[in-house]
């Protein structure tokens, strides 16, 4: 079991890993092992996930997710495929944490009197140096 968060552990059956040749650095290394790895995780599925948590991780991952509510993350990061393993476990565990967070609604404020007599004479001093600037008639520029 993956521990999340203190509520929600991750069953390892139901990650999948592929591995495949990664791009970049490495030299002839790249070329021979595949060291990439691609982790998919069925999040429309996964009975690990409470209902809530779930649409906040589809929404949350975007284009990474399939039609099938399947979260792919690829990593290639590094040269090793353990440390890339890891990185694309500890990115999938990240976004779920992320989606754990309930964000509060905004509760909206009206601005403050002060706040508002303030605009307003800044929009009044604005007004008259623009007045300042006509040019006046009968006067020469």
């Amino acid at each position: 079991m993956i521990r999340v968060n203190a509520e929600i552990e991750l069953d390892e059956r139901e990650i999948q890993e592929d591995f495949v040749r990664a791009s970049g650095p490495g030299g002839q290394n790249v070329n021979k092992v595949s060291s990439a790895v691609q982790l998919r995780f069925d999040v429309a599925h996964s009975p690990s996930l409470p209902q809530p948590v779930r649409d906040r991780l589809l929404v949350l991952a975007g284009r990474r997710v399939t039609q099938d509510g399947v979260l792919i993350i690829e990593a290639e990061r590094y040269r090793s495929q353990r440390r890339n393993r890891d990185d694309a476990l500890e990115r999938l565990l990240a976004l779920i944490r992320e989606a754990c967070e309930v964000e509060t609604p905004r509760r909206p404020t009206r601005p403050t009197l002060a706040s508002q007599k303030r605009r307003l004479e800044g929009k009044q001093r604005r007004g008259e140096t623009k007045k300042l600037r006509t040019l006046k008639p009968g006067s020469e520029s």
